[in-house]
């Protein structure tokens, strides 16, 4: 049974920018569960998800019945990485909703990386086919219209991963 606080932790970035990478690596930690927003929509949606309309409707359907269930995740001890796109208020609001229902810290985690750099390398994830999702140009840029960056009026903790430009190719954590 865990003896330290459990957290929920939020990721925050364009697309590209390394959210899942960086949840992977927060889901190392003991008596942590990632659950990913990516892979849930893939296995239930997959087939039905030709647009950005329909993924703004399939994933809130997600949200709907996943909210409860990280509640409860929570309030038994365990910590919990939410890869889903903590990209705008609303969705930031919902998440710290699901962590003040448990009762537990949350902590958000913006991946400032920038545009050329997401883009660079969302046109190499597709072209490798590892994920469950390719996106275009244009959809990169429409999903970027809607992206906030996240400010401490809205009662998060915040933790900002900048881009390394030294090499390594990868957000500074």
């Amino acid at each position: 049974m865990p003896t330290d606080t459990p957290i929920l932790h939020l990721v925050c970035g364009l697309a590209a920018a390394g959210k899942s990478s960086l949840a992977a690596e927060l889901g190392r930690d003991a008596h942590t569960v990632v659950i990913a927003e990516d892979a849930w929509l893939a296995a239930l949606f997959a087939d039905e998800m030709t647009s950005i309309p329909d993924y703004v409707r399939y994933a809130a359907r997600l949200r709907a019945i996943i909210g409860p269930h990280v509640t409860a995740l929570l309030r038994t001890g365990v910590s919990v990485v939410l890869d889903f796109p903590a990209n705008t208020v609303e969705n930031r609001q919902w998440m710290r909703l699901v962590a003040e229902a448990a009762g537990v810290p949350h902590r958000l985690h913006y991946l400032d990386v920038p545009t050329d750099i997401c883009m660079a390398r969302l046109r190499d994830r597709n072209a490798r086919g590892d994920h469950p999702f390719t996106l275009t140009d244009d959809q990169f840029f429409r999903l970027a219209k809607h992206f906030v960056p996240p400010s401490a009026a809205e009662g998060l903790e915040i933790v900002v991963h900048g881009w390394r430009q030294d090499g390594g190719g990868e957000p500074d954590r």
